[in-house]
């Protein structure tokens, strides 16, 4: 019961109608480029890719593996809202953004994991190229086996279409 209602609140979230979220935006990068894949390098290492649904609203996802050593494979996935006026860059974009997820670890020695993740990161997207180069923090309430917390992260890179 716990697992359905975590994920009908990630439904929420990611669904609910927000007028900011619609609002026509001068930002040249989302109108051209909807959807990325590329690759993360830390917690976990692996695939990821992104979808942006509006101007300041997208989600993003990905499949990994641990660096650890212990056999672990993570899937994941967020909705993430993005602030651009925060940080101001001479060329491209430099959005700030928030959100939250969940996260799935299966392990093959011990029980797997289940938690919310809350990513902060940074993204640059560049001016006149359909890519985006990002690092990112994760803190990680895990709500089973047990409730604790992980700290994760990454730095990564996406193509854009």
């Amino acid at each position: 019961m716990k697992k359905i209602t975590v994920l009908l609140i990630f439904l929420a979230i990611c669904l609910l109608p927000n007028a900011s979220f619609a609002q026509e935006s001068n930002d040249s990068f989302f109108k051209k480029y909807m959807f990325g894949v590329g690759v993360i390098a830390g917690q976990p290492t692996g695939l990821t890719a992104k979808y942006n649904l509006a101007p300041k609203l997208s989600i993003d996802g990905g499949l990994g593996w641990a660096t650890s050593g212990d056999n672990e494979f993570h899937i994941y996935g967020s909705c993430l809202y993005h602030v651009y006026d925060l940080i101001q860059v001479p060329e491209g974009k430099l959005p700030l953004y928030f959100g939250g997820g969940l996260r799935f670890i299966k392990r093959e020695k011990k029980d797997n994991k289940l938690g919310i993740r809350i990513p902060v990161g940074v993204e640059y997207q560049f001016k006149n190229l359909p890519l985006g180069a990002f690092v990112e923090l994760v803190p990680v309430l895990n709500l089973t086996p047990d409730t604790d917390f992980d700290l994760e992260g990454g730095i990564g890179i996406r193509y854009f279409f």
